[in-house]
């Protein structure tokens, strides 16, 4: 019976690490499952759910070549799978505000203490050297209202970040 895994790659961004990796994958029979890949700063991370029949000494060793090749960390993890059973999202939250340390860690907890699961956030530093902007952009599921979210943010903006709490309308169908 084949085995689930999550396998996290991370590496500095050049061309071809999505192709050599899912080719090495492929070529060793593996079935990929759900993927998030992307470039933060200057290097480029890879998590993948990969479903396997030999086991995650013969993944590893499939992917030997092309980690070696490209200078990739690897990490597998055997994990449960499934479909995808995705909570959708009914909050986003998009923050900015001056750089500096401890933003992320106080607009989470707040929104966490009111109740929101986060199911995506990502942030860049915008700006310039001298005057660096934080943004923040998390989306999630208010479990006790888009309200008690932007309630938990407010005081926030007297800190000069500006917090927008928006419902997510989505339709399924």
């Amino acid at each position: 019976m084949a085995s689930w895994y999550m396998l996290t790659l991370v590496g500095k961004d050049q061309p071809g690490i999505v192709a050599k990796v899912t080719s090495a994958l492929f070529e060793a029979g593996c079935n990929l499952g759900e993927t998030s890949m992307i470039r933060l700063g200057e290097n480029f991370t890879v998590m993948m759910l990969v479903q396997s029949d030999a086991g995650e000494a013969q993944l590893r060793k499939a992917l030997e070549p092309v980690l070696k090749d490209l200078s990739l960390v690897l990490h597998v993890d055997p994990v449960q799978a499934g479909l995808s059973q995705r909570p959708v999202p009914d909050v986003r939250i998009l923050v900015h505000g001056a750089d500096r340390t401890g933003i992320v860690s106080r607009v989470t907890s707040r929104a966490a203490d009111a109740g929101l699961n986060i199911l995506d956030l990502e942030s860049v530093v915008g700006g310039s050297e001298t005057d660096p902007i934080y943004i923040l952009q998390i989306e999630g599921v208010a479990a006790q209202g888009v309200e008690a979210i932007k309630d938990a943010l407010a005081p926030l903006q007297a800190e000069g970040v500006k917090v927008d709490v928006q419902p997510v309308e989505t339709l399924i169908g």
